[in-house]
């Protein structure tokens, strides 16, 4: 009969089994994301209109946990603050955005989706049965044509949705396009919005480059892109679930900071159901997000202030990591220009910890705690029963 000791030993390994597969659930969760239909980038002609998608995402999306929303939504949600969606246009039919979307024009009809997707990751409030909700669930939308009803964008219409959402009274103007040409008018638009004191956030690189831009061996241009190449906009780069940006994605030109982007999960132009996409404008919708929460947490800064915190109060790497809670925690040393905001750098000692570590952290213990206690079960198995046969007298007797 085994003893009450290795009983005990045993119900703790049991124990330990039992916890470990929870530690994976994140990874499981996100296999539910490969079953959305993808969000197309634009349409072709002839092509019908995006409709609304028949699945839904119950669990909560990986990009969630890597922006450790659950902190920072303690203390920001965006109440107060308005971002404009300079794209395809948000519909008026989808329940996350719901009493908090204004449209300027005909920018209530989404053909593409591809303006009613980024919205979702910026805005989208939590919905019953649905794990999907935006970076600043309480902001308000201002949708804004930025492209034809087939969702291909022009300089020209760019830089008039631009100037429109900084009238408009937008803090943060997300722009989804990342364009070839048109620096010019793209920038004195820029201006015009940063004499109004709102931040324009805009993609690094092209989620996809059209046919006739790629080079004589079939590879994309490495930039400069527009808007996101001028100075006083915020330019992301994306990065997917791996840490990694996806295969052949176009190359980013001097991105100011990394955010996620790819296998990102949102809501369709109508509807409950959702779409999974992938590109720098799905990170620079996070991104602009994140200038809400912190726009709305710390109402006396300015644009330019947003997004110093943004960009200096980010997780350290090649390209600095997007940290929500981090920028609105974190006190920056002053910087009176241009030239003090380069050289400022904030103490490393004051730098708010990733949020997403905690749950990392507890898994690492987790399995240290068990991984000590098999070895010890497996121990007490040898020594037990030869201390026993021996009268637990020492060796030499």
């Amino acid at each position: 009969m085994p003893s009450r000791l290795t009983l005990r030993l045993l119900a703790v390994v049991t124990a330990c089994v039992a916890v470990l597969p929870v530690l994976s659930v994140p990874a499981l969760a996100d296999q539910e994301a490969i079953t959305l239909p993808p969000l197309p980038v634009r349409l072709g002609e002839g092509q019908p209109c995006t409709q609304a998608s028949a699945k839904t995402a119950t669990a909560a999306p990986w990009s969630g946990q890597a922006l450790g929303l659950a902190r920072a939504h303690q203390l920001s949600l965006g109440e107060g603050v308005t971002v404009a969606v300079v794209d395809t246009g948000v519909g008026s039919g989808i329940p996350a955005l719901s009493g908090r979307v204004t449209a300027l024009g005909g920018a209530d009809a989404d053909c593409p989706g591809h303006g009613s997707f980024v919205a979702g990751l910026i805005a989208a409030a939590p919905q019953k049965g649905s794990g999907l909700v935006g970076l600043a669930p309480q902001a308000r939308v201002l949708a804004v044509s930025g492209t034809d009803d087939r969702g291909a964008p022009s300089a020209q219409r760019v830089a008039q949705g631009i100037r429109d959402a900084a009238e408009g009274g937008a803090g943060v103007i997300y722009v989804g396009a990342a364009l070839r040409s048109g620096r010019s008018e793209l920038a004195s638009a820029v201006d015009y919005a940063a004499g109004k004191d709102a931040l324009v956030v805009a993609p690094a690189a092209p989620d996809a480059v059209p046919r006739e831009e790629l080079g004589p061996d079939g590879e994309p241009p490495r930039g400069p892109y527009w808007p996101a190449a001028l100075p006083g906009v915020l330019s992301v780069v994306d990065f997917g679930p791996d840490g990694a940006r996806q295969q052949k994605a176009p190359p980013a030109y001097q991105p100011d900071i990394e955010a996620p982007g790819g296998s990102m999960v949102s809501v369709g132009p109508r509807g409950t159901g959702h779409y999974i996409g992938s590109g720098a404008s799905l990170a620079a919708a996070c991104a602009a997000g994140a200038a809400a929460l912190v726009r709305a947490h710390h109402p006396e800064m300015s644009a330019e202030q947003t997004s110093r915190q943004l960009t200096e109060a980010s997780y350290p790497s090649d390209t600095p990591r997007l940290d929500p809670y981090a920028a609105m925690s974190t006190v920056l040393p002053a910087a009176h220009d241009r030239g003090g905001l380069e050289a400022a750098k904030p103490p490393a000692a004051r730098m708010a910890a990733s949020a997403d570590s905690g749950p990392r952290t507890w898994g690492f213990g987790i399995a240290g705690v068990c991984l000590a206690v098999v070895l010890l079960v497996g121990a007490a198995g040898v020594v037990i029963p030869r201390g026993r046969s021996r009268g637990w007298l020492p060796p030499e007797r």
